[in-house]
């Protein structure tokens, strides 16, 4: 009796909710809806343990023995907590989750990826990972995707049920665009996201259903920011005071592509890094026994490794090691210049008030910005092997801030504080060069361009669209020469996942093959420079519903695509 009503009650609401739109755009928008509160859930559970952190720390200012140990011990243990928990609840939930993702939306099925311990494994350990702070230095992006995945399959079966017809490929490909767009309230970039790094091949169909549920996300994102006060109205994550008069001087756009070439160079030096310490871990013995055997130990030694080098009190105070990962950004994008606030006698440097300062602890910003980007980049790539649930490109997306801000300081040096048209003075904005940065090596790692939408969605500037475009495409036109790998493409290489490669990777003078050796057309065969007579003549005399159409005819032929 109960399932008879059970299933009356989901066809009567069915037939109520079906009449205003399909079924399926109500399980998009509750896509959308969800993921945001997990997001914002996540958010707050993980400013409360850094606030935590933070006093316990301060509370015990003239001990340093007892500072290093709060320093070292805090993060060591959530990171251990976030790895044997994850690992103990599902195994499968350690790493990004971006290319478990793009095996499954290729066609290949991984129910265990999907599963509901899965995501509560992964929501749980992500939180203690995020609460370690920049000490760590990973982000969140990656397994939110993940996450939204689960919770877009689980919608799926319920859109089953209440529709009769299975949109499961639909349903997974608009759930990644949602992870990005909950993540930073950035539903145009998080459905790029979509396009250009989970989907080999991208229906127009699930166009308009990632825009609905990717703005469903971003707007209650905004909206459950605004009810606990982050934010008092609806407006950028990073805001930024950029002059909208005069952003950047137009000779400045040669800059902003020499800017491009440099985050490129250091992108290819990262990606060989990354992809030296994965095959490392797979070859050495010693890490294959403890990586095995002792997940948690590998964890707390690599965690306290990192957070010894940051300590505030040593060689952390040259790499703002204080600041939150949030303030990090914001403190890179700040459009004034460190170099002239920190000799200007009338400011006051408050960390609090500003977080910038955190970057001038000598009065040399150049000092500071250069030894973060060379401890940065070891530990970066360090942390990327630790087994528990993780985010990669927020790191990246910072460390490309860092190189723009050290490019915009020295330029504004260079320029002696500012570029003068005539009688008026354009002073150099290093916040700008940051933000292009930011977009150009985070989309050189990923060899892609949503990171460059990304950036103007998340500070709100059209003003410096152009430039950051421009930075884009050069980095990534630089770090796609040769033909090398991505940062989730090495991944997948190195979890031997079935994935789809280029064919232009795997064989690169395909193009210049002719047809004729691997394919027999079996009929008539048009070429490209073939008049509507031809065309006329060959439609009257064959019966085949396809033709193909090459360059010249002979055993010379190519494919026309």
């Amino acid at each position: 009796l109960w399932r008879c009503c059970k299933y009356d009650f989901l066809v009567r609401v069915r037939c109520v909710m079906g009449s205003l739109m399909g079924m399926e755009w109500y399980c998009f928008a509750a896509l959308g809806i969800l993921t945001a509160f997990l997001s914002f859930l996540m958010d707050l559970s993980v400013a409360k343990l850094l606030r935590a952190h933070q006093w316990l720390y301060s509370q015990l200012e003239g001990h340093c023995l007892l500072q290093f140990l709060c320093w070292t011990l805090y993060p060591v243990s959530l990171s251990a907590l976030s790895t044997s928990f994850s690992q103990s609840i599902c195994p499968f939930s350690a790493g990004s989750g971006v290319p478990e993702v793009r095996t499954i939306l290729s066609g290949v099925d991984m129910p265990h990826y999907l599963s509901l311990t899965n995501l509560f494994a992964k929501y749980v350990g992500l939180i203690c990972t995020l609460a370690a702070g920049s000490t760590v230095f990973l982000g969140k992006v990656g397994p939110f995707v993940h996450l939204s995945t689960m919770v877009g399959a689980y919608l799926n079966q319920l859109c089953t049920v209440l529709r009769g017809e299975r949109t499961e490929g639909a349903m997974l490909v608009v759930a990644a665009a949602v992870g990005v767009a909950s993540c930073f309230g950035a539903p145009i970039s998080g459905v790029l996201f979509s396009v250009e790094v989970m989907s080999s091949h991208f229906a127009l169909k699930d166009y308009c259903p990632c825009f609905f549920a990717a703005a469903c996300g971003a707007l209650t994102f905004h909206l459950l920011s605004m009810w606990s006060g982050e934010q008092e109205t609806l407006r950028a994550l990073f805001q930024t005071s950029f002059s909208e008069d005069l952003p950047f001087y137009p000779l400045e756009i040669l800059v902003f592509a020499i800017l491009g070439l440099l985050c490129g160079a250091v992108s290819c030096v990262y990606l060989f890094c990354h992809r030296w310490i994965l095959l490392f871990i797979k070859t050495n013995k010693i890490l294959i026994k403890v990586l095995s055997t002792e997940k948690a130990l590998y964890s707390a030694m690599v965690v306290f490794l990192l957070a010894s080098v940051t300590f505030p009190l040593s060689a952390g105070q040259y790499m703002a090691s204080k600041l939150t990962i949030k303030q990090l950004l914001s403190s890179l994008l700040d459009s004034r210049q460190w170099t002239s606030q920190s000799h200007n006698a009338s400011v006051v440097l408050q960390p609090n008030l500003c977080p910038w300062s955190e970057w001038i602890p000598s009065g040399n910003p150049y000092l500071t910005l250069g030894f973060f980007l060379f401890m940065k980049l070891w530990m970066l790539v360090l942390a990327c092997t630790l087994p528990l649930p993780a985010g990669y490109f927020m790191p990246v997306f910072i460390y490309g801030a860092a190189i723009g801000r050290l490019f915009g300081e020295g330029l504004a040096f260079v320029s002696l504080n500012g570029v003068y048209l005539g009688q008026d003075r354009n002073p150099i904005n290093p916040g700008g060069y940051a933000l292009a940065g930011a977009a150009a090596f985070s989309g050189a790692v990923t060899h892609t361009l949503s990171p460059a939408l990304l950036a103007l969605e998340l500070t709100g500037q059209s003003t410096h669209a152009a430039p950051i475009l421009l930075a884009t495409l050069v980095a990534n036109a630089l770090a796609r020469s040769g033909q090398r790998p991505s940062f989730y493409d090495a991944l997948s290489i190195s979890k031997k996942l079935p994935h789809l490669p280029s064919l232009l990777k795997v064989c690169p003078r395909l193009f210049s093959v002719p047809i004729g050796k691997v394919l027999d057309p079996g009929g008539p065969v048009l070429e490209r420079t073939a008049g509507p007579t031809e065309i006329q003549q060959v439609l009257n005399t064959c019966s085949q519903t396809q033709i193909p159409v090459v360059d010249t005819l002979g055993e010379c032929t190519h494919f026309k695509t």
